[in-house]
C-alpha cells in the first residue's frame, strides 16, 4: 500500500467557443486547485506472467477557487483500477475509471487509458499514452468527451525519491484539449531505493491517466 498527496497549481482557459455553449465560458484564471489525496493497493502481485492489479481511490478536497473555476467547490473522487506488467526496461499498464462528482452542472464520468513506459537510464524513464474521457459537465473545462495522446516522463535527482515529472498531450478526437504538466515529486517508504513517481503516481500526473 502507498499513500499519494499533490497540492497543484493550475490554471482555467475557458475555450469561450459557442460550440460548447453554455459551458466553456468566463475569463482566465490562475492559482491552487483541488489538492488530492489517494491510497494505492494492489490486491494482486505481480508474477513472471501474471500481471498486477489493484485500485488507487482518491480523494479531491475543493482548495481550488469554486467562483473562479479552479476547484469543483465540493469533495469529489477517483475510483480507477489498474493492471500493470513490466519486462525487462519496459512497463505496460492500463485500466478503467469513473469519477463521483456531487456538484452542479458537473456529472460523473467515466476515463481510461493505457501507456507505454521506458527506462531509458539510471535517472531518466519516458512515456507516452492513450487517454480518454466522458463529458464532465458544464462547468468543467472538458465539457464534452475527449480522447488524447499524451507524452512525458520523469527525471531521476541524486537525492533519494526526488524527481521532476514533466508531459505534454493534446486531442486527437472529441473536444479540442491541450495538457500540460511539469511538477517535483517527492516520495519515500521502506524500500526507499526502489520507489518512484511511476510507483506512486497513478493520479493522472504526468499523463493524465490515472493509472501510473
Amino acid at each position: 500500500m502507498q499513500l499519494h498527496a499533490i497540492l497543484p497549481f493550475g490554471a482555467i482557459l475557458p475555450s469561450n467557443n459557442p460550440v460548447y455553449a453554455p459551458g466553456g465560458k468566463g475569463p482566465s484564471a490562475f492559482g491552487l486547485t483541488d489538492m488530492e489525496l489517494g491510497v494505492k493497493y494492489g490486491f494482486v502481485k505481480q508474477t513472471k506472467h501474471r500481471p498486477q492489479i489493484g485500485s488507487f481511490t482518491m480523494v479531491e478536497i475543493p482548495s481550488g477557487s469554486y467562483a473562479k473555476g479552479l476547484g469543483v467547490g465540493r469533495v469529489w473522487y477517483k475510483l480507477p483500477i489498474w493492471v500493470q506488467k513490466d519486462w525487462g526496461p519496459w512497463s505496460f499498464d492500463g485500466g478503467i475509471g469513473y469519477a463521483i462528482v456531487k456538484q452542479y452542472q458537473y456529472r460523473n464520468y467515466i476515463y481510461g487509458g493505457y501507456l507505454v513506459k521506458r527506462k531509458i537510464s539510471k535517472k531518466l524513464e519516458l512515456a507516452a499514452e492513450v487517454f480518454s474521457h466522458a463529458r464532465e459537465g458544464f462547468a468543467a473545462p472538458q465539457t464534452q468527451s475527449s480522447t488524447l495522446i499524451d507524452a512525458g516522463g520523469y527525471y531521476h535527482f541524486k537525492y533519494p525519491g526526488l524527481q521532476l515529472l514533466f508531459a505534454y498531450g493534446h486531442s486527437i478526437a472529441g473536444q479540442t484539449e491541450n495538457y500540460a504538466y511539469l511538477g517535483l515529486y517527492w516520495t519515500w517508504g521502506k524500500d526507499e531505493k526502489k520507489t518512484t513517481a511511476g510507483d506512486v503516481i497513478l493520479s493522472g500526473q504526468p499523463l493524465k491517466n490515472g493509472f501510473y
